[in-house]
């Protein structure tokens, strides 16, 4: 082996990102196929984001402002919090990766509940901590079962919700309560990726629990409801302590100044973008409600994706959708996400499931 990769690293397993169409038609020798399979919203940027992108062109011979620091106030003005709780990274992932670096050494424990979002476990050995896995109950989180797994080696502990890939949620006043019971030497991270697409009644604006909890922070992104997935631009708010550890940890000028620009133009647009995120949410509700009618278990659908809980035909069921030109992301053994599209790309995928011979379940 050439040089010398630290253990951890040499068995690091790849993220694995959903599959494209592209190479789902070489596999499979078709042509047209659609990717359901990464949580990508099915519009472009909106056209004020477009226009801030492109008369940022001309800058891109500079350095962008490495913190961020105009993105973060606006930020801060639309979430009601101060500007110095807020963080700004390569998308959620990114600050994900910047809080197990800033917070996790070897040995420490990593708590969440599972299957949730695949990069936790990658961080999670990037910094040689010790995973605690807490099965999810009916297809949502265990708060309860997730806050007796925390021991005092437990130095983060994730909270998904709404959860990827199940889609489902759990209401605010539990997780108040859940961070009642978790010591404030254990940071938690409530992680939003999707929080603009909820219509739980139960789930309301988490930035209230900041006030009573130092240890909370709560990760959100531009690639979802906001389409800049291309971009890389997420962020974070907590504790002015925990955003400046945060902070220490930012590769210089990860977010790039186009990045910014769309991020600064979108907030300023988000009346649009709501009315946007309504039609994902329509089509949503008529994909989940058609499947339950096929006779599909769909759980509560509370993102911008439907979650089928297939078990052991799942990886099958991946393929057989594949070669009818519909790309989705098999979990082997527990299920199959699909990305909700336009109401085009909904109705393919409701024709090839049909055509897919397998009973629902």
């Amino acid at each position: 082996m050439t040089g010398r990769p630290r253990p951890a690293i040499s068995a690091l397993p790849a993220y694995k990102p959903g599959r494209s169409a592209a190479a789902a038609e070489a596999d499979h020798g078709i042509a047209d196929a659609i990717k359901l399979a990464s949580n990508e919203a099915p519009f472009g940027p909106l056209p004020s984001v477009a226009g801030a992108i492109s008369s940022g062109v001309e800058q891109i011979n500079l350095y962008a402002d490495h913190g961020a620091s105009a993105l973060r106030e606006d930020i801060a003005a639309a979430v009601k919090v101060d500007v110095d709780q807020v963080t700004v990274g390569a998308g959620s992932a990114g600050i994900l990766q910047q809080l197990l670096l800033a917070y996790c050494d070897r040995g420490d424990e990593v708590a969440m509940c599972w299957p949730s979002f695949e990069a936790y476990p990658v961080f999670a050995m990037l910094v040689e901590a010790e995973q605690v896995r807490v099965p999810l109950r009916n297809e949502t989180f265990d708060l309860d079962a997730l806050a007796a797994a925390i021991t005092p080696a437990t130095k983060i502990v994730f909270v998904t919700n709404p959860n990827n890939p199940t889609g489902t949620t759990v209401g605010t006043d539990d997780i108040a309560a859940f961070l009642d019971r978790v010591p404030t030497t254990c940071l938690v991270v409530l992680d939003e990726a999707y929080a603009e697409f909820v219509t739980d009644p139960r789930v309301t604006d988490s930035m209230r629990l900041l006030a009573d909890h130092d240890n909370l922070i709560i990760t959100r992104t531009f690639s979802k409801a906001h389409g800049l997935a291309g971009l890389r631009v997420g962020y974070a708010v907590g504790h002015p302590d925990v955003v400046s550890m945060v902070d220490r940890t930012l590769v210089p000028f990860a977010v790039n100044g186009l990045a910014q620009r769309a991020a600064r133009a979108s907030l300023a647009a988000s009346d649009e973008m709501r009315e946007r995120v309504a039609t994902v949410i329509a089509e949503r509700t008529r994909v989940a409600d058609t499947l339950r009618s096929a006779g599909w278990t769909v759980p509560d659908a509370q993102a911008n994706f439907v979650w089928l809980p297939v078990g052991d035909v799942a990886a099958d069921l991946g393929v057989r959708l594949e070669r009818r030109g519909v790309v989705t992301r098999a979990f082997p053994d527990v299920g199959v996400r699909v990305t909700i599209s336009d109401a085009t790309g909904n109705d393919r995928f409701l024709a090839a499931l049909a055509d897919c011979d397998i009973t629902p379940r």
